[in-house]
């Protein structure tokens, strides 16, 4: 989708009535509930276990971002080791993603920092994995930085990386070496032309280049966050000369149907599943991305 559409769509969201009519009316939590398993953990882990009976990994995240002071930032940290115990509790196969600015990168970067190993370090405890979420590009560097302390020192993380960018290609043959699973997406914010790619094909262009560097990487586990058909393609044939681990990545409500084929034809498939009240700007930006989400909410309006 055109970065004009994304960032029409965006504009017009963060209205107030706009936010308004989609937080506070029957329809927009109907629409949320399409992308988000629910308001509190017990729900994630309801989805999260029906997901891996159908033979789904799962990546948990707790919705949140830009928190203002470090009580929220306290909190997202203890919401996100209470997600970890339960996923062992109940023996999940699932990851957390977590974005740093949930975690106070915006007031206290080393804060953030700390909370990230203690993140990693309970994780590994438990026997899984913390994904590093990509923010806007003001947070990639300081992202990069972070999950790279991090990583130097417990070996148990991945960070995305998004294809829109013009940094990327140099970012993923930094982060390479750092092992660890890389994922792979085209990028969901508004961003200006000096930042990022503007068309489509350029950005499809630019993840093709990527995915290529990414499935040649030996310590490296590539995870292809993408619903593009043609991208799915393109990792099916780089996979058949590939002798490491990978596995594609899907968003929780998204071409559903494409997701339970690809499980059906032997293909590891991790679901995004975002769960928690604060799922409005996550919501916009699933809206921003394909027309069809925005039809969806419009039939939902009209009661169709």
């Amino acid at each position: 989708m055109s970065d004009l559409f994304r960032r029409a769509v965006l504009t017009v969201t963060h209205r107030g009535p706009v936010r308004r009519l989609i937080t506070g009316t029957a329809a927009g939590r109907r629409l949320s509930h399409r992308f988000v398993a629910g308001d509190d953990l017990a729900d994630a882990e309801t989805v999260a276990r029906r997901l891996n009976a159908e033979g789904f990994r799962v990546s948990l995240d707790h919705l949140g971002e830009h928190v203002a002071d470090r009580k929220e930032a306290l909190r997202a940290r203890d919401d996100y080791l209470a997600c970890l115990e339960r996923i062992a509790a109940a023996g999940l196969d699932a990851n957390i993603s977590v974005k740093l600015t949930h975690l106070g990168l915006d007031f206290d970067r080393a804060f953030a920092a700390d909370a990230l190993v203690e993140l990693a370090a309970k994780a590994k405890e438990v026997g899984t994995t913390v994904t590093v979420d990509m923010e806007e590009s003001r947070y990639t560097e300081a992202t990069i930085e972070l999950y790279a302390g991090a990583q130097a020192e417990l070996g148990n993380l991945g960070i995305a990386l998004q294809a829109y960018l013009h940094r990327t290609a140099d970012d993923l043959v930094r982060l390479l070496p750092l092992g660890g699973h890389i994922r792979l997406c085209k990028g969901a914010y508004a961003e200006p032309p000096e930042v990022a790619f503007q068309r489509r094909e350029d950005v499809d262009a630019n993840f093709d280049h990527l995915l290529r560097i990414l499935m040649a990487a030996p310590d490296v586990v590539p995870a292809i966050a993408t619903h593009d058909d043609a991208r799915i393609r393109l990792a099916l044939r780089l996979a058949a000369d590939r002798v490491g681990p990978w596995e594609f990545q899907m968003l929780y409500g998204v071409r559903r149907d494409l997701q339970r084929r690809l499980v059906a034809e032997g293909h590891a498939l991790r679901v995004y599943v975002p769960y928690g009240s604060a799922w409005y700007p996550y919501l916009t930006r699933r809206l921003a991305e394909r027309p069809a989400n925005l039809l969806f909410f419009g039939r939902a309006v009209v009661g169709r």
